[in-house]
């Protein structure tokens, strides 16, 4: 891949190693006959359950019960098959970043570098952390004349360019401070929250960020920006642009040149990096696909200006916890032996302010770390949407075929000649900024980020994949990135509510996983790339598990074998295997029993909310009842509600159908495990029959004990709205009546 990123190629490979790779045998082997073991586990499974349709149905209701199950475990058998693929050949990497020198000797052997960060709402996404996001990469340990950060504001907002006029100025003292004083966390608030004391200088800077934050801040709460923040006549003519008609679903398209490298220089006389604020145009009458129309705009822009041929994409509140992660990843792609087609290498979203045992299970240990770590064996990681390094030749076809943009002035092998803010190149990079632009174009379906589903970054290396290109995971210790985390029920469950839709989108799609992924990747990869796609499908095994043995069992039914029956044998190997499986992993990469604990347990809840109303509204939009559309993941926290987070509380507070179906489950799982318990006693302790049922009631009853104390118990603003109670404890009465009579009918 060094071709594609350096301008002259490397003569000979480098004689001391950029980076090495490690595959656990140990590990490997565990795993491949642990799956061996399961796989037959599974099909026993399998053959009671066809066994017991075949055999006359009793009732109505038994036949019921058993074809239920059935399906349940066939979808939990097939989710967990595509979890093994991402276990075989778990692959683990290490960088070496200082022998980098024997190949870089001066700035301008170094391949310059194109970051994007996207935003799209002022006061869902607050400037001040977006702003920490870019001074972070602005700071890189990198030739500054190199970097270009691009800031894509989908919201059209002028107090979000006004916080980055303020950013630039702010970045000629920061960028020199860091270097000087060998700083690591260059997010501002980041640093000062981490070091209290502080010489005369950092309390000098400390200040300047402080006055910084509060002009902002005061801007956000009016709403515009007054002519008392206004300074000089440029500012003004570009700030001017916000008329009465501006709105940001309708606006022209506006890119200022915040920073040059080639004019700007900060106090110590250093080049500052280019730093461009571009919004595209909106039209009511034009499509606009959400983060993946933003970023193919900020392709073609940055084309125009820089067309670096290396390009970052973080989201706005992602920044940059080491200075030292581009280096790492030239690591790889000036690797000869690594580089060839490799397309991207993606690091890994880590979050910053998790509670400590992580109540919402928001590290997605699985979806960030184990599955990339298993994926990186056979092609590469997915795109995880953040935190990533593509090659800019990525996205114009496969490695072996070009697919060439519809101007010269967008190959990825263009160089530019003219100076950023000269008027030609602004003029090119309005156009192709245009709402209008993609229209009779291969842009989203051949070319850049790809149209098609909510999850762009999924969908678009999904695509790549099948194109030819390979992926690196790099996984540092010191981790690259720090994001922010929902820290309330509602925006966690929405977040991957709208996941599941995108994913949903694929599935039923000609690019579905489980046929053209695996014909064009290869059966394994296929396979691993469908565990996400097929997510929403979890919804059917734990609406079945949830409700199904506690109601049969409060009406007397047994469903399961009994305790001494063999295939109850089979039962127990499965779910107990599954779960310790899971926890060893979670343990082997530093992480407590406790998150572990929380881990599955808002794994249900998903399947609950998120993946259970994802199938409806996808159900409903491919019947043309509804629309979809995106919704922003709110970064504002309130006071309160950060306190309730922190002692690890449900954060409920407003009403929201999502917790209905758990709210109701949790009720149905309660009475019937008491119910299962006054059965047995009244039977004189007959319980071989019901074990599985009252255990699964039981184990459900203790993962939701923060569900009952929400609703019976708390008054702190975070608890159950009544509303839901009412409507759960009305649902779980009808259910248990419809069963009641459902089982004395048959």
């Amino acid at each position: 891949m060094e071709q594609y990123i350096a301008r002259a190629a490397i003569p000979n490979p480098p004689p001391l190693p950029l980076n090495s790779q490690h595959l656990s045998r140990r590990t490997t082997l565990f795993n491949r006959l642990f799956a061996a073991v399961y796989a037959i586990a599974s099909l026993s499974l399998f053959y009671y359950h066809l066994t017991s349709l075949l055999k006359s149905p009793t009732s109505v209701s038994s036949f019921f019960v058993s074809i239920s199950l059935f399906i349940s475990d066939v979808v939990l058998a097939f989710l967990w098959a595509t979890t093994q693929c991402n276990r075989m050949i778990p692959l683990r990497r290490r960088e070496f970043p200082n022998n980098l020198k024997q190949l870089l000797k001066n700035d301008s052997d170094f391949p310059a570098l194109d970051v994007f960060i996207c935003t799209a709402d002022p006061y869902k996404e607050p400037p001040i952390n977006v702003i920490n996001t870019a001074l972070s990469v602005l700071a890189y340990d990198y030739p500054t004349t190199k970097i270009s950060v691009y800031i894509s504001d989908d919201g059209g907002s002028a107090v979000t360019l006004f916080a980055f006029m303020e950013a630039a100025r702010f970045a000629a003292e920061w960028l020199p401070f860091c270097r000087k004083n060998h700083v690591v966390e260059r997010n501002p608030e980041a640093f000062f929250e981490s070091n209290q004391d502080l010489d005369s200088q950092s309390e000098k800077i400390k200040i300047m960020y402080a006055k910084m934050k509060i002009r902002i801040e005061n801007i956000l709460e009016k709403g515009k920006v007054g002519e008392e923040f206004i300074n000089g006549e440029e500012e003004r003519m570009i700030l001017g642009k916000w008329t009465n008609s501006f709105t940001p679903r309708h606006h022209p398209t506006i890119i200022h040149v915040l920073l040059e490298s080639s004019k700007n220089t900060d106090i110590t006389g250093e080049s500052l990096p280019n730093l461009i604020y571009v919004s595209r145009q909106k039209s009511e009458t034009s499509r606009h696909n959400f983060k993946a129309g933003a970023l193919n705009a900020l392709l073609r822009v940055s084309a125009t200006m820089s067309n670096a041929p290396i390009v970052l994409t973080l989201d706005c509140d992602t920044y940059s916890n080491d200075p030292q992660t581009p280096l790492r990843v030239l690591c790889y792609f000036m690797d000869p032996k690594v580089g060839t087609n490799c397309g991207y290498v993606q690091f890994p979203q880590r979050f910053h302010g998790i509670s400590k045992n992580d109540v919402y299970g928001s590290e997605y240990m699985r979806l960030f770390i184990f599955n990339p770590i298993g994926m990186d064996g056979l092609l590469g990681p997915g795109y995880l949407g953040t935190g990533c390094f593509f090659v800019r030749r990525t996205f114009f076809g496969g490695p072996s075929a070009l697919e060439p943009p519809e101007l010269p002035e967008l190959h990825p092998s263009h160089v530019v000649q003219n100076s950023i803010r000269s008027r030609q190149v602004l003029d090119l990079a309005h156009l192709v900024a245009r709402s209008d632009y993609e229209i009779n174009t291969k842009w989203g379906s051949k070319l850049g980020f790809r149209y098609g589903s909510l999850v762009e970054d999924y969908f678009t290396a999904y695509l790549q994949k099948s194109e030819g290109w390979k992926s690196v995971f790099c996984n540092p210790n010191r981790a690259a990135f720090y994001g922010d985390a929902p820290m309330n029920l509602l925006d966690a469950v929405n977040q991957v509510k709208r996941w599941a839709i995108g994913l949903l989108e694929v599935t039923f799609s000609k690019y579905s996983p489980i046929t053209f992924g695996v014909r064009s990747m290869g059966l394994l990869m296929g396979i691993s790339y469908c565990h996400n796609a097929f997510w929403a499908f979890l919804c059917i095994p734990v609406t079945v598990y949830a409700f199904l043995p506690q109601l049969a069992l409060l009406n007397g039914a047994s469903v399961f074998p009994r305790v001494w029956d063999p295939w109850f044998s089979v039962y127990a190997f499965l779910f107990l295997g599954a779960y310790a499986q899971d926890l060893l992993e979670f343990l082997q990469e530093g992480s407590t029993f406790q998150k572990w604990w929380n881990d599955q347990r808002i794994w249900s809840v998903r399947a609950l909310s998120s993946y259970f109303f994802a199938s409806i509204e996808f159900s409903l939009k491919s019947l043309g009842i509804s629309a979809l559309g995106f919704n922003v993941t709110s970064k504002v926290v309130d006071q309160d509600q950060s306190k309730r987070y922190d002692q690890e509380l449900f954060e409920f507070g407003t009403f929201s159908p999502m917790f209905l179906p758990m709210a109701t489950a949790a009720i149905v799982n309660l009475v019937g495990f008491v119910g299962g318990l006054i059965g047995i006693w009244r039977s004189g302790g007959a319980w071989e029959e019901v074990f599985v049922q009252i255990f699964l009631a039981g184990f459900t009853v203790v993962n939701c004990l923060p569900l009952y104390e929400a609703m019976a118990f708390r008054k702190d603003g975070g608890e159950l709205p009544r509303e839901i109670t009412f409507l759960s404890l009305f649902l779980a009465l009808l259910l248990c009546s419809f069963a009641a009579f459902f089982s004395s009918f048959n």
